[in-house]
């Protein structure tokens, strides 16, 4: 087999980092999404070809009554994931994985409706009667269909255990609060409506549901032919994606699928301890690799051009024709609602945009009610690199907060810095922003790529330091090979092994 490994073509990286408890202070609402999620690992299935009558959303409705409540979520689900990445190749690859696994689960006459989310983020999760999501960030980590397979027979053991039912019955009997960050703006940035506008947090299964759906996972892992393996392998590999990731690898707390699931170490033993029922490691199953990096070549890797990207501590929007700066030190977050950005001493910046046909005086759009806390007497109409502004602050629970906004043709852009009381910084940070604000020039426009995961072969004479150095969109290439390709610090390349 010839050695195959994956670099980033074009440009452009996301990096992730905390976020501030800061927005909830100036707000009323917040949502509550009740529906599962997991952080378990990948999947294959070697035999199995997509069904020339694929499971449709009315179908699964029709077949599972608990599907209603799965339908009413997932709308939400899917706008505050960035919409349905819609390829076709990485569509058949999923429906491949998953074919096998249905034919081996605890109820085989469970119907799937499986949707690849268009997010960097690395998740998967699944909601009562049959909606599994899996985002193409972590299709991205893989490094073959078993570990898909892994991931994806996780989130099935939920669905046969009705562990979403059971949740629902308990957060009910509870009357758990939502536990999602409110938002303090109402985001609309590129002027089209999205059904979900909140920073959703599905709500965690219990411990011991976790681990039952690892173990179920396992199971069907190994009797469906793939490596049964790959689950330990797989959360190896998140547990590097979120030490890469992290600000702080030690305290950062960012990446879901770590602080709400049992803790790596356990969840690895178990996952090994079940696998081996099937054989010995390396002895046994089918790892899928080849096929599965032909069907994830030219995946798009980061952020998609509809959301902007991130490039270092700038974030450059070509659609829009807009870019601004955030202070060294600082890690940006481009979500769907808005892009976050968070730094050190809780300061938290919140950028997002909406519609204005009307032209409204930016000073009455101001004060029109849409900030709480907001002093009037420090509202203030300026330029901002030939753009108008205007500028106020506003003060709420434990927060200070500078409110910037610019208009740019019929669309008013919004910067909101959140400082806790007594920090001297919120200055010099929001005027940051403000004067790195500016409208980007047509080559500006024209150079921005999205990155695509590419499979490469490894040719004679070539090492992990060249392949690392072909990367692009990151200044970290040799971590990032590594971890992308699930590489040890030790581990060599050679041409004809893979």
């Amino acid at each position: 087999m010839t050695a195959q490994r994956r670099l980033f073509s074009s440009s452009g990286l996301r990096r992730s980092g905390r976020l501030a408890a800061a927005w909830s202070a100036l707000t009323a609402s917040a949502v509550l999404l009740s529906s599962c999620q997991s952080l378990f690992s990948p999947a294959y299935q070697s035999t199995l070809r997509p069904s020339d009558n694929p499971q449709t959303v009315e179908e699964v409705q029709k077949n599972d009554p608990r599907a209603q409540m799965g339908a009413r979520e997932h709308p939400r689900i899917v706008a505050s994931y960035g919409g349905e990445y819609r390829d076709a190749k990485t569509e058949r690859l999923v429906a491949r994985i998953a074919g096998a696994l249905t034919a081996v689960s605890e109820n085989p006459q469970q119907s799937y409706r499986i949707t690849i989310l268009n997010s960097p983020a690395i998740n998967a999760f699944a909601l009562p009667g049959g909606y599994l999501y899996v985002t193409r960030g972590l299709l991205a980590l893989a490094n073959d269909a078993s570990e898909v397979a892994a991931v994806l027979s996780h989130e099935m053991g939920h669905v046969t255990a009705n562990h979403g039912i059971e949740r629902q019955r308990r957060e009910e009997a509870e009357v758990i609060a939502s536990r999602v960050v409110a938002e303090v703006l109402s985001s609309d940035l590129a002027g089209k409506q999205a059904l979900a506008r909140g920073k959703l947090r599905l709500a965690a299964f219990s411990r011991q549901q976790e681990l039952q759906a690892d173990v179920i996972g396992v199971r069907m892992l190994g009797e469906a032919g793939y490596d049964p393996y790959a689950s330990p392998r797989f959360l190896d590999s998140m547990a590097a994606y979120a030490r890469f990731s992290s600000a702080d690898p030690e305290n950062d707390q960012s990446l879901d699928f770590l602080s709400s699931h049992p803790n790596t170490p356990q969840r690895i033993e178990l996952a090994r301890r079940h696998a081996r029922a099937f054989g010995q490691e390396g002895q046994v199953g089918d790892r899928g690799r080849d096929w599965f990096l032909d069907g994830i070549d030219g995946l798009l890797y980061g952020d998609s051009p509809q959301e902007g990207y991130v490039r270092g501590q700038t974030f450059l929007h070509g659609t829009l024709g807009i870019r601004f700066d955030v202070p060294e030190g600082f890690v940006i977050d481009n979500k769907v609602e808005a892009v976050l950005a968070t730094g050190p001493g809780e300061v938290a910046i919140r950028f997002d945009g909406v519609a204005d046909p009307k032209q409204t005086s930016l000073a009455n759009y101001l004060t029109s009610g849409w900030v709480a806390g907001l002093l009037p007497e420090t509202v203030k109409e300026t330029q901002i690199n030939g753009l108008e502004a205007a500028t106020a602050r506003a003060s709420a629970d434990k927060w200070d907060f500078d409110v910037t906004v610019i208009r740019v043709g019929q669309q008013i852009f919004r910067f909101l810095t959140a400082v806790p009381k007594g920090n001297m910084q919120l200055d010099s940070i929001a005027n940051t922003l403000r004067t790195s604000f500016r409208k980007m020039t047509p080559q500006e426009i024209a150079s921005l790529k999205p990155l695509r995961v590419r499979v490469v072969t490894v040719k004679p004479g070539e090492t992990v330091a060249t392949m690392a150095a072909r990367m692009m969109g990151t200044e970290r290439k040799l971590d990032m090979f590594r971890m992308i390709n699930a590489m040890g610090a030790t581990a060599t390349i050679q041409p004809g092994k893979g």
